[in-house]
């Protein structure tokens, strides 16, 4: 007993009790079963002190339950005694001593692979936090933390599959965000793939609970169309606060072990824990957003307060030097330089409306579709283009129309660019997108003008109506 409870690996401590057994009672084969973590079925023999033979060993046979404070974990089982003689009295009292020394190794091998395993999963969910709260890199933010969910959470599991299922807009759910090891088929299904409102697996999950499944493919709960790829599955509820925000779905293949009831528990924890830091991540990134936008804020009205009324300054002042000029080419060197800071004014006001733009997530105004058009002109005229609005255009324009302009205006952009003079000589472009002038018919509208202040081409002149089909 003290060489067996020395030894911390656990097949061999279960390996010296059956040679122990086999030894003390005379027999020629003894043997450790035992059952799942779960305590399913007798469990296969785990160590043997002789190799199992074909044909039951001659003579009697002993087998003893393997408990822990009541608990069954499996037997210990002897036959065969070489004399050929039934076991004895003291050779059961041994062998029950032995079975006793069994369960306390094999309760402080499992107490030590649950506590790893607990340790595992912790130190899991204090990574996912870490990785939500620091963000992405590039690209959506939104879409980073569920792909952090779903892989880790598949990494802990040690399952073929993780995803990440959020409420769909028709109901039911869908699938959001995966990681696995599968094909990129099977990818692409769960993507266009959707659990149906009237799914029990739905149900159970908007109502919090968990769903747990040996065979997925064959349970009757599930009608998801990429079911049948796998056997053992938890879908586990995001909850924060009362409220479901989507599911976790970790899944082995068929044929893979069960999830053990350890294994259900720290899933479910973890599917809590994920829940909690997805919320405190989105928290996080709206102070960021709204860090960013506070910024944007005061950069505008420093622009607008001081900037821009300085410049304004400056040009009266050199519009009285002009006046006062006596040779004609000061007056016209004066006039260029106020021409160019009336342009320099307008860039700058075009700046604020850019910086007074919503987040990007946002669906774009009208105002941020002419700024992008004006934007990706800019290489090709070598500078960029100046953009003038007039009236509430982001408030009064109609969606027929918020669409048609920004097209009108790349169109008139592309004649304007095969026009234009060859690089590096630079071709000036203003925009004007004015609410407040009436159309010819005296009817309110938008009009778009694209004009060159070098006077070269025709004026582009796009009109429209705030209500209605008229287009000139």
């Amino acid at each position: 007993m003290a060489v067996v409870g020395s030894d911390h690996d656990l097949g061999r401590a279960l390996g010296r009790i059956a040679e122990t057994a086999a030894s003390l009672t005379g027999a020629r084969h003894a043997a450790v079963s035992l059952r799942d973590e779960d305590g399913a079925g007798p469990g296969e023999p785990v160590a043997h002190a002789t190799p199992p033979e074909d044909e039951p060993p001659a003579g009697g046979s002993l087998e003893v339950p393997v408990r822990v404070q009541g608990e069954l974990f499996g037997t210990l089982h002897v036959a065969g005694k070489d004399d050929g003689e039934e076991f004895s009295d003291a050779d059961l009292h041994l062998v029950r001593v032995l079975a006793t020394e069994a369960g306390i190794a094999l309760s402080n091998a499992r107490l030590h692979s649950a506590a790893r395993q607990r340790r595992r999963w912790i130190d899991g969910a204090a990574s996912l936090t870490t990785a939500l709260l620091a963000g992405p890199e590039t690209g959506s933010t939104t879409t980073h933390a569920l792909t952090v969910v779903a892989e880790k959470g598949r990494e802990l599991a040690e399952a073929a599959t993780g995803a990440v299922l959020l409420p769909h807009a028709e109901g039911g759910m869908e699938v959001v965000a995966i990681s696995t090891v599968l094909s990129e088929a099977v990818r692409t299904e769960a993507y266009r793939g959707r659990i149906p409102p009237q799914s029990p697996v739905v149900h159970q999950i908007y109502a919090g609970l968990a769903v747990f499944s040996d065979d997925f493919a064959d349970d009757p709960r599930s009608i998801s169309p990429i079911s049948r790829h796998y056997g053992p599955t938890m879908l586990l509820p995001l909850r924060s606060n009362g409220r479901v925000l989507g599911a976790l779905a970790l899944c082995r293949m068929s044929g893979d072990r069960r999830f053990s009831h350890t294994e259900r528990t720290l899933g479910t924890q973890f599917a809590a824990q994920a829940a909690v830091a997805l919320v405190l991540a989105d928290r996080h990134r709206d102070r960021e957003r709204l860090a960013v936008f506070e910024d944007r804020d005061r950069i505008a009205r420093d622009l607008h307060d001081l900037v821009i009324q300085r410049l304004f300054a400056t040009g009266m002042l050199l519009e009285t030097a002009r006046r006062k000029a006596l040779v004609p080419e000061v007056q016209e060197g004066v006039g260029r330089a106020v021409d160019e800071l009336d342009a320099t004014i307008q860039e700058i006001r075009t700046a604020i409306i850019a910086l007074e733009q919503g987040p990007p997530e946002a669906p774009p105004g009208l105002r941020t579709r002419v700024l992008r058009e004006a934007g990706a002109a800019t290489a090709a005229l070598g500078t960029r283009p100046s953009v003038r609005f007039t009236g509430p255009v982001d408030t009064r324009v109609d969606d027929k129309s918020a669409r048609a302009l920004p097209a009108a205006l790349r169109k008139a952009l592309a004649a304007v660019t095969a026009s234009a003079s060859a690089p590096p000589q630079p071709t000036r472009v203003e925009i004007a997108v004015d609410l407040t002038a009436p159309l010819p018919d005296g009817r309110p509208g938008i009009r778009l003008t694209v004009t060159r202040p070098d006077g070269a081409g025709r004026p582009v002149i796009w009109e429209r109506p705030l209500r209605g089909g008229f287009e000139a």
